[in-house]
């Protein structure tokens, strides 16, 4: 396949993934997985390469994009911040934490800063009760979080 440039995707990364997984059957999700980590999330013009290139309608190669929260169709901050605001760590303190991130990084949840350094979410149970109030920053778990603690890891993660 040709390396190419549309939408101001350039699909060399993508064409490298199919071609490695060049006629595995069911390898729909492995591919997305695969492009999502190397673009950082799945752009519309890159979902349509990929049906085009498996032979397979869009509708479908959408529908599995939007089906599993793994997958991301919009640009994401070079680093994430989830906070689970689940029962445990809700009562522990979360509203107090949400409110300190939603101030210092000026978004809502599910938001990304313009600057694409920061992406915001909450989510509702980490399984990690017995920690709570807890984060997840860059996929590490961060327990007993306050808001104090909050707003040190984000200006931490600014200085990189």
């Amino acid at each position: 396949m040709e390396a190419t440039t549309l939408q101001g995707v350039d699909f060399s990364q993508l064409d490298a993934v199919l071609d490695r997984r060049k006629g595995e059957k069911g390898s729909l999700i492995p591919i997305l997985q695969e492009t999502q980590e190397a673009y950082g999330y799945l752009p519309k013009a890159v979902l349509a390469r990929i049906a085009a290139q498996l032979g397979i309608p869009f509708s479908q190669v959408y529908g599995v994009a939007t089906f599993y929260s793994q997958f991301y169709l919009t640009r994401r901050g070079r680093n994430v911040i989830k906070v689970c605001d689940g029962t445990a760590c809700h009562v522990g303190g979360a509203p107090r934490n949400m409110s300190t991130i939603e101030k210092d990084l000026g978004v809502q949840p599910g938001g990304t800063t313009e600057d694409y350094q920061f992406t915001y979410e909450v989510v509702y149970c980490l399984g990690a009760c017995a920690l709570g109030p807890v984060a997840v920053v860059n996929g590490n778990v961060k327990g007993r979080c306050s808001p104090e603690r909050i707003h040190q890891l984000v200006d931490e993660l600014r200085k990189k």
